[in-house]
C-alpha cells in the first residue's frame, strides 16, 4: 500500500520525479528544457508552490500566471490543450505510481483546476 503526501519531502519527490518525466517528455521537454536553466532552483520553487498549495504553508512567492504567459509568449502563442493534457496526464500517472490517498487526489484536482485556468489565461493574454 502507498502513502498518502503528507510532509514536504513527499512533495519534493513528487516534483523531481514529475519534472524528471516532463524533461524527457517529447512534447513537453523541449518547452520546458528550453525554458528553465537552474533545475535545482525550479525544483525548489515547485515544491514550494506544492506545499503552499497542499498544505496552506506560504512558502510560494511567485505568480504563475505571469509565468506562464511569458513562457506562452516565448513560444509564439503554440501551447495549446495538448500541451497541457499531456501535463495532467503526467501529472496522475506520477502521483499514482507515488502515492495514494486524500492529499493525492487534492494534488490531481488542484492540478486539473490550475491547468485549466492557467490555459484560459494565456488564450486571453494572447489577444491583448
Amino acid at each position: 500500500m502507498k502513502k498518502d503526501i503528507t510532509t514536504r519531502e513527499d512533495i519534493a519527490l513528487l516534483v523531481r520525479t514529475f519534472y524528471g518525466r516532463v524533461q524527457g517528455d517529447a512534447l513537453l521537454g523541449p518547452i520546458f528544457n528550453d525554458t528553465i536553466s537552474h533545475w535545482e532552483s525550479h525544483f525548489e520553487l515547485l515544491t514550494d508552490f506544492w506545499e503552499t498549495n497542499l498544505f496552506f504553508k506560504k512558502s510560494y512567492k511567485g505568480n504563475p500566471i505571469t509565468a506562464h504567459i511569458k513562457v506562452d509568449a516565448a513560444f509564439h502563442g503554440s501551447i495549446n490543450e495538448v500541451h497541457f493534457g499531456t501535463w495532467i496526464n503526467l501529472w496522475h500517472q506520477t502521483i499514482n505510481d507515488l502515492y495514494e490517498g486524500e492529499t493525492a487526489q487534492i494534488a490531481k484536482n488542484r492540478a486539473r483546476n490550475m491547468a485549466t485556468f492557467i490555459h484560459l489565461r494565456m488564450f486571453e493574454a494572447r489577444k491583448k
